[in-house]
Formats: structure tokens, sequence, C-alpha cells
């Protein structure tokens, strides 16, 4: 049956789901009775990045005991905690980049994702954020250089950390129930990316999953633990949208690698991931549709057993006519041999 829903007005937002609706109701009532109880605003940083001229910054606003981070980034904790935050939507917060301040609000998950106009020299940056009189936090921000050519765009689910996410009861333990502690790393990858990040001059590694706002902590001690090189998050709001019950993580990816492909039309990206999700087809696809910003694609194949837990392999998506690299080995020892056999790297 076609799609009969008109959209909204330039201007106007767009009708709510019944389900988004009902979300906003909770998150309301909750932040109601947190804020009697006195939780107090609290910004939880995540890494941005941008290009002289302008920045994207990543955080998030929540209501916690202390006010501090210490609520909702602690060092040993399962995953089901990070789901029992509540956040504040439209919340006014405050952005400190390059001696100019922005106020801005954050949406309805209590996420702050904007674009920024400021002028910044190429390299790691802090954006100073705060809310509602809360404890000025520190965002970092990485600005790629524009005379860089070559970045990675990593999946993480079953590619830098084995996760045997596609299998629902899996993904539910590994999400609510497992500590951070015993999520397994790759063999190899972690190595690969540092050879990469040092071979090509401290190429931009940006991180893209279809995981919640809500683990980026633990993704990032993870990642910082087990030595892959800093980049950026690119992670997806907990809950219904305002057009469906359920978000689509194809959907996030697929519109992370174009509005990647617009901002940074210089760049040929290496794009990692495995053969247990749609990392091939989604790669395929946008290779078909920017040839000229991908380098390689460089897929993780996963072990019998992982591939049984994932639920089978992914059909290769080759773009047909490309003379693009497209290789493929279970860890990232193999992967570097075959980039560096195929001339993706010297």
């Amino acid at each position: 049956m076609p799609d009969t829903r008109r959209p909204a007005p330039a201007g106007v937002e767009p009708l709510l789901h019944r389900a988004a609706r009902i979300e906003n109701a909770v998150h309301r009532f909750r932040e109601k009775r947190a804020r009697k109880r006195g939780l107090l605003p609290t910004v939880v940083p995540y890494t941005g990045y941008g290009s002289p001229g302008w920045a994207r910054v990543l955080s998030r606003v929540l209501l916690t005991r202390t006010g501090t981070l210490k609520g909702v980034d602690r060092a040993n904790v399962r995953g089901w905690r990070s789901f029992t935050s509540v956040p504040v939507e439209k919340a006014r917060v405050e952005v400190v980049l390059g001696g100019r301040t922005h106020h801005l609000t954050t949406d309805r998950g209590g996420v702050l994702d904007v674009r920024v106009e400021v002028d910044l020299e190429p390299g790691w940056h802090v954006a100073t954020v705060s809310c509602e009189g809360s404890l000025p936090v520190e965002a970092p921000v990485f600005v790629i250089d524009p005379e860089v050519r070559f970045g990675i765009v990593s999946d993480i689910d079953d590619t830098v950390m084995v996760t045997s996410l596609p299998r629902p009861f899996l993904a539910a333990w590994n999400t609510f129930v497992l500590n951070e502690h015993a999520r397994r790393p790759v063999p190899g990858m972690s190595v690969l990316y540092e050879r990469l990040h040092r071979t090509s001059g401290g190429c931009p590694v940006i991180y893209l999953s279809t995981g919640a706002w809500n683990v980026a902590p633990t993704l990032s001690r993870f990642l910082s633990r087990n030595l892959y090189p800093s980049g950026p998050l690119l992670l997806t709001d907990w809950g219904p949208t305002h057009d469906r019950i359920f978000r689509s993580g194809r959907q996030h990816k697929q519109e992370s690698l174009d509005r990647l492909a617009a901002e940074f039309p210089q760049m040929r990206w290496l794009l990692v991931g495995d053969d247990g999700q749609h990392d091939e087809e989604l790669y395929g696809r946008f290779l078909r549709d920017h040839p000229s910003t991908v380098a390689a694609v460089a897929i993780r194949q996963l072990s019998p057993s992982e591939a049984v837990l994932a639920g089978g392999r992914s059909r290769s998506e080759h773009a047909s006519g490309s003379e693009v690299a497209w290789v493929s080995a279970p860890d990232g020892a193999g992967l570097w041999d075959q980039l560096v056999e195929s001339g993706v790297i010297d």
C-alpha cells in the first residue's frame, strides 16, 4: 500500500508517530519526577569532527544524582544501566568553541548534534559544553585537514568488537547485561587501524555503528583500552522516530555515509565492515553512488561459529565495473596484507 502521508510544510515539525508520542510522554514524566527528586542536568560529551570553517559538535544532556559524569560514565558498569538514564528534551545548551559562543537546544532524546560555523586549524580542539547551570564539560573535536585525502570509516559490531549483534537474544545480552570488560576485540584490527593511521599521516578514523548513544561511553572506553585510534563515534538514538516504531540502523548508516561524502568531497574512504550484517550491501551501494570517494572496501570475515551466531553471512555486493579494491580476511593482519597487495597501501 502506498504511503499517503503528506510531508510537513517547510518550518513545521512532522507529525510524530504514536510510539514516539508515547515515548515523549514517558520521558517528560520521568524528567519531571527526576527533577523533583533533585537530579541535576549533566552534559555527556562525545567526540565531534569538522573542517576549517565548521565543526560538528556532539553531546547529550541527562539528569543525574551528582550533576557530574560519575553517574553516567563509570568505569565498570553493565550495559543496561546506560538505558535507565533520564534525557532532557529541548535543553538549552551553550557551546564555546574557537572563541565563539553558540546557544543551542537538544532534540527529543536529549542529544545535541549540531554543525556550527567556526574557523579552526586542523587537529584536535575542545568544545566547552554546559547546560542550565550544569558543570561545563569538554567535548573533543577533530578538524580534518583539507589536504588529507585518505580516511577510515569503520563499523564496530563484529568488526572491531565481537558482539554477534544480529541475533536478538545475543544483542540484548551484549547490550543490557554483559560487562564491557567481557567484550572481546577482533584480533589484529587495532593494529591494522594504528598502522593505517600512522602510515597515512594521521588520517581520520570514524566509527559508524547502529548502537545507541546510551552506550557511547562504554564503546569509547573499549576502543581506548584496546588501543584503537581516537575518532568520532556516529551512533543513533534509542527508541522510535517521528515516523516509525523502530529506528532503522541501515538507514542511519546510509545517511551517515552520504553525509560524509558531502562534507568531505576530497576524501577517499577505506570502508571497513564485516560479512555478518548489511555492511557489504551498504558499502556496495555507497560505492556505486560515490565511486570517487571510496579508496577500498575491507570486509572482516566472521569465523564459522560467529557466522552461525550472526545468522549466516551476507552476500557480497561488489559494485560491477568498479576498479576499487574489495578485500576480505578473518582478521586485521590478513586485511593489511591484502590492502598492501592490492596497492591501496604503499
